[in-house]
């Protein structure tokens, strides 16, 4: 299986469920790896033949700020389903990292995968 990949993307949202949360922004990083067959783009060398990670980005990135998730684990869910509906990818990966949301670790999200390998 061939992975395009797209890693801390930051997307500056309003994200959390306490009301503090509510009124100001945070930046959440996102990774995302999408199965995709690169052989023929590999071939072509024609961007038409293959996954645009830019296109990827901005509606990854426009889909987070429109929300404006309280669960990191919905945001999660929607951006798979974008991935998995819009994209045609059959597998991804998605990886959110809220930084900063528990004091002493640098660290903190979740990670899912969806889609058949």
């Amino acid at each position: 299986m061939d992975i395009i990949y797209l890693h801390d993307l930051a997307i500056d949202c309003v994200i959390g469920a306490w009301d503090w949360e509510r009124e100001i922004t945070q930046t959440v990083y996102v990774d995302l790896d999408m199965a995709f067959d690169i052989s023929r783009p590999g071939r072509s060398d024609d961007l038409d033949d293959t996954l645009s990670y830019k296109d990827v980005s901005i509606q990854v990135s426009e889909l987070v700020v429109r929300r404006q998730f309280k669960l990191v684990e919905a945001m999660a869910e929607e951006i798979a389903d974008l991935l998995l509906d819009e994209f045609d990818v059959p597998w991804c990966r998605v990886r959110i990292n809220k930084k900063g949301a528990v004091s002493r670790a640098q660290d903190v999200g979740v990670i899912i995968e969806r889609g058949k390998k």
